[in-house]
C-alpha cells in the first residue's frame, strides 16, 4: 500500500463512518485529510488548500470531529472485519513514514513529532509506576515466602510489567503492524 492508497482507504472509512453517524462531511474536509507539505502528488498546493480550509472551518473543531470519526471507524472495523482492520493498521504504518496531517487527525502525531503529550499520558505514567511498584512489593513478598533471592523475582516482574505496557501501547502496535506489513510485501 502506498501513501495515496493509505489516505484513500482512511478517507473512505471516515466518510462511511460520517454517513453511519449522520455527520456532515464536506468535500473540503475530505480533501484536507490529504494535506501534507512533503508529498506534492497527494496534495499539489498545500498552502492554497490550507487557506481555503481555514476560511471555512475552525481547526480544533475539525480535528476533534475527524478524530472521533476515525476512531469510531477503526473500532467498527476491528469488531466487524478483522481483514480490513489489518489494512487500517497497514495504512497507518505507511503514513507514519512521512509527515501527513491525517496523523494529527488520528491522534498519532504528538508522540511522533515530540509535540505536547496527550492529557491522559500522565495517567499512563502514573499507572505504570504503580504497577512497577506493586511488582516489586509482590516480588519481595514472594521471595520472603518461598525463600527466593528477591533480585531474580523482582527483575522478572519488572520485565513483565514493562513488556505488557509496551505491547499495549497503541503507537507501538501500529508501528509493529506497519513494519510487519512491509516485511510481508517485500
Amino acid at each position: 500500500m502506498d501513501t495515496k492508497q493509505a489516505k484513500d482507504f482512511l478517507v473512505a472509512h471516515a466518510a462511511e463512518q460520517a454517513a453511519i453517524e449522520g455527520v456532515t462531511l464536506a468535500d473540503l474536509e475530505k480533501r484536507m485529510m490529504y494535506f501534507t507539505e512533503s508529498d506534492p502528488a497527494s496534495c499539489p498546493d498545500p498552502l492554497a488548500l490550507n487557506d481555503e480550509f481555514e476560511a471555512q472551518f475552525e481547526t480544533p473543531e475539525y480535528e476533534a470531529k475527524m478524530f472521533n470519526l476515525l476512531e469510531h471507524a477503526r473500532e467498527r472495523l476491528r469488531k466487524d472485519d478483522p481483514e480490513r482492520s489489518r489494512n487500517w493498521d497497514e495504512a497507518v504504518g505507511e503514513l507514519m513514514k512521512g509527515d501527513h496531517y491525517i496523523l494529527v487527525l488520528l491522534g498519532l502525531s504528538g508522540a511522533l513529532a515530540g509535540a505536547e503529550r496527550p492529557k491522559h499520558d500522565f495517567l499512563n505514567l502514573i499507572l505504570t509506576a504503580v504497577l512497577v511498584t506493586a511488582g516489586f512489593v509482590l516480588a519481595s513478598l514472594m521471595a520472603a515466602k518461598f525463600n527466593l533471592e528477591s533480585r531474580y523475582v523482582s527483575g522478572l516482574l519488572v520485565a513483565l510489567f514493562v513488556l505488557v505496557w509496551v505491547v499495549s501501547s497503541r503507537t507501538v502496535r501500529l508501528l509493529v503492524s506497519g513494519y510487519l506489513a512491509r516485511r510481508k510485501r517485500g
